[in-house]
């Protein structure tokens, strides 16, 4: 597995996805794999995780990679600290 460079051109999704996570002592979520489209992503490496505000909504960012399709990937994740709901950010 390689870690693809940080200036990867990704569309932006947007969409809201099943998700299975697990979390560490201090409640942190850590992506294990995901429903897109009918079709299940298993996450492989978080590249970074970083926390912003998105429309005043305090969320974490997951940069992830996976191979999909037979092709390496690198997409977002964003998880919404006061409604717990997942979204596939960016593809």
């Amino acid at each position: 597995m390689f870690l693809l460079g940080a200036n990867v051109c990704m569309k932006v999704v947007a969409e809201l996805v099943e998700m299975v996570c697990w979390f560490d002592l201090n409640g942190k979520p850590h992506p294990v794999r995901f429903r897109h489209k009918g079709s299940v992503v298993k996450v492989q490496q978080v590249i970074h995780t970083t926390e912003e505000k998105l429309a005043g909504n305090r969320m974490l960012c997951f940069r992830c990679q996976s191979e999909v399709d037979g092709v390496m990937k690198v997409f977002e994740l964003k998880y919404e600290l006061q409604t717990c709901k997942w979204m596939l950010w960016k593809m």
